[in-house]
């Protein structure tokens, strides 16, 4: 094979292939590394919950900085809930079982929407029951509480029930996941099973 001058055609030629076959390769494994999540990619998100101030069942004031490093995996629901919360944080705790060690490297928070009856105590017993590492979180007040809803586009509303104390609370039943820079990335849909979460828990630990 004729060698190449840099002067001439083809050598100038060639190289535009080649800076173009290596622009084609990058886009292609962005574009795969993208794919792989199981969970709804929200990445650069600008409509969303950036960041929080709640007090955790500890009594110590939590922000997403307070756990980089970790994937954060945040659900919103309430101790009294019949359903959903129960099987969700049944699930997240199969999940950090799956993860094995990198389980250490997640941190699973349960946001109250019910703060009048979630108190700090409720929550230190409910939240850890399902893993030691989990923790509770609550909202100063009820403004705080909407505040927070509004920028993470949380849905929750009180349903009366036989007593002014015997009352429901509807409420979205996904999760939002930040990475360990503390970025928002993921929605996880409500009960599909623990692997999918695994999986892209695995890829943002990776």
């Amino acid at each position: 094979m004729p060698r190449l001058s840099p002067a001439s055609g083809l050598f100038a030629a060639f190289r535009r292939f080649s800076l173009l076959a290596a622009l084609a390769l990058a886009v292609a494994a962005c574009g795969q590394q993208k794919a792989s999540f199981r969970n709804v990619d929200i990445t650069g998100a600008a409509d969303f919950g950036k960041d929080f101030s709640l007090t955790d069942h500890h009594g110590k004031v939590r922000t997403i900085a307070d756990f980089k490093g970790k994937a954060v995996v945040m659900f919103f629901g309430y101790t009294h809930c019949p359903d959903v919360c129960p099987t969700t944080m049944a699930e997240l705790k199969a999940v950090m079982e799956k993860l094995g060690p990198d389980a250490d490297r997640v941190q699973v928070l349960f946001v109250t929407v019910d703060p009048e009856r979630d108190t700090q105590a409720l929550l230190a017993q409910y939240v850890p029951a399902f893993d030691a590492r989990f923790l509770g979180l609550r909202p100063a007040d009820e403004a705080a509480l909407q505040k927070l809803t509004k920028d993470f586009k949380v849905f929750y509303a009180k349903v009366p029930g036989s007593s002014p104390n015997n009352y429901t609370v509807d409420h979205s039943a996904g999760s939002y996941v930040f990475d360990p820079d503390g970025k928002l990335r993921l929605f996880i849909r409500h009960g599909q099973g623990p692997d999918p979460i695994a999986h892209d828990l695995k890829q943002l630990l990776s």
